[in-house]
């Protein structure tokens, strides 16, 4: 069916609102842009005179193929090289959605994103559009084909879920890099209890190299282990440099709303350690290193302002 530039307009004024909602249910900027494209294609060939809500005609195509898509993903990650991570992005990016509400910044962090995906495909629905979006348990119900009732149920055995026992500190790009100034002075400090203060007791850490990488086949518990493992993770050395490609300028930066330490070689970004940062302490880092999961990340790096290097030189 032919499309007009009135359709395309609508279509594009709702694109970032889309992209937003689909990187939440499915963890991938790569995927959410396909995802967005694919609802166009729907869009394009709808009988569009007869729909009356284009909004709520695209939430609910859009969401019909991430139900798809995170059905064939969780397949898809049980032959996974590795642990799985979401693929991170940079402040500023669409793809991170509303902001105004703690809800909608916690909803996108990256380890509430890896916290999704122990969530049902249709819990982890209801939950990215209540709780991100502000979609009422009707409105949702529509676009799942539930009842309203079923939907809170979902709701809430979701929240149940993602139950959290700590609060996030929010930072800004200032308190991103001096968090991650003190970070790693204390984890190049040759001193293990000097990054041990840092952490929470029960502070994880989690890498994601996809198989082409290296990263450790299982996340790595406990203070004193992880403040091991990160003591010797940014111990400068050239096979570390050959694992991503060559030696790496040092950055401090925002991702998905928390302190990121970010490696540049050359043009490209080739890791990035996402913070998860606590009132008790750094809770977690995911360390993203996927060459695959860094696209978009490098894209957008030569575009925004990062500042001066922590270390160009390491």
């Amino acid at each position: 069916m032919l499309i007009g530039a009135r359709d395309v307009e609508v279509f594009e004024g709702a694109r970032a609102r889309l992209e937003a909602i689909a990187y939440r249910l499915l963890g991938s900027a790569n995927d959410a842009e396909d995802v967005v494209q694919d609802t166009f294609l729907r869009w394009q060939a709808a009988d569009r005179e007869l729909i009356e809500t284009p909004e709520a005609w695209l939430t609910k195509a859009l969401t019909n193929i991430c139900l798809n898509r995170l059905t064939s993903a969780r397949a898809r990650r049980e032959t996974y090289v590795g642990q799985w991570l979401p693929e991170p992005v940079f402040a500023g990016d669409r793809m991170l959605g509303p902001s105004d509400t703690v809800e909608q910044r916690e909803s996108v962090s990256i380890a509430m994103l890896t916290l999704m995906e122990r969530l049902s495909a249709k819990e982890r629905v209801v939950y990215v559009l209540r709780e991100a979006f502000g979609y009422s348990h009707g409105e949702i119900a529509e676009v799942l084909d539930l009842t309203e009732s079923n939907c809170q149920q979902i709701y809430r055995r979701a929240k149940q879920h993602l139950a959290a026992d700590r609060r996030r500190v929010e930072v800004d790009a200032a308190a991103a890099r001096k968090i991650v100034e003190e970070f790693l002075a204390a984890a190049l400090s040759g001193r293990t209890d000097a990054l041990v203060r840092m952490l929470t007791d029960d502070a994880v850490h989690i890498g994601d190299g996809g198989g082409v990488v290296f990263s450790l086949p299982s996340p790595i518990a406990g203070a004193l282990r992880v403040a091991r493992f990160l003591r010797g993770l940014v111990e400068p050395s050239e096979a570390k440099w050959a694992m991503i490609g060559g030696q790496p300028v040092l950055f401090a930066s925002v991702a998905n709303g928390m302190p990121a330490l970010v490696l540049v070689v050359g043009d490209r970004v080739a890791t990035v350690v996402s913070l998860d940062v606590t009132t008790d302490g750094i809770a977690a880092f995911h360390t993203q290193a996927n060459p695959a999961k860094l696209d978009r990340a490098t894209r957008q790096w030569a575009t925004i302002e990062h500042g001066e290097p922590l270390a160009d030189n390491w």
